[in-house]
């Protein structure tokens, strides 16, 4: 029993490893496609009401794009954090800073996690007309958001992470192996 017990457990790892190593490569490879919408994933707003490090490089991976002209539209998604700001607004204010036009920036403020953007996401773009996105995150986050968004039957959506990384990386390539299997499934 203690063997079989032991097997499970290198499999397990096993199956971990080489997800978590797919995850990444996924989330990494950017196929520098174009779309109607880029859609930036909210992300811990500071104190002072400025976008943290993580959420910055968010940004401004999606004003590279903009004007890469790679997408046409920003959408910034998120919801209320603890800091007391509403992510979104916070998220249009930076991208206005580093002058992307108000007309080209859409708000949703009830992204509260990443299944809430994506629901919203895909209605905003509905009554838009818009049949093609790029998701905005960090590079462990996107093959569950892409799992997500094709699981709801939009299925022209690509990513394009920031070239970020923190120590805490770790953690969350842990959880989203977790989320992946739990959500999007």
């Amino acid at each position: 029993m203690l063997k079989i017990i032991k097997s499970g457990i290198k499999l397990g790892l096993i199956v971990f490893l080489i997800q978590s190593i797919l995850i990444c490569i996924d989330g990494l490879r950017d196929k520098k496609t174009k779309a109607a919408i880029g859609i930036v994933l909210g992300n811990k707003i500071n104190p002072d009401g400025s976008p943290s490090e993580r959420l910055q490089e968010r940004l401004n991976k999606s004003i590279q794009l903009y004007r890469a002209h790679r997408i046409q539209m920003i959408l910034v998604s998120g919801g209320f954090g603890k800091e007391g700001f509403w992510e979104g607004d916070k998220m249009k204010d930076y991208l206005l800073l580093n002058h992307v036009p108000a007309q080209k920036i859409i708000v949703d403020n009830y992204g509260n996690d990443t299944e809430k953007t994506v629901v919203n996401s895909i209605r905003i773009m509905d009554s838009l007309n818009y049949k093609s996105a790029i998701s905005i995150s960090q590079y462990f986050h996107q093959t569950r958001i892409k799992a997500l968004f094709r699981k709801r039957g939009f299925n022209n959506i690509e990513s394009a992470s920031p070239l970020y990384f923190e120590w805490r990386d770790g953690y969350s390539i842990f959880r989203e192996f977790v989320a992946y299997y739990k959500e999007a499934l």
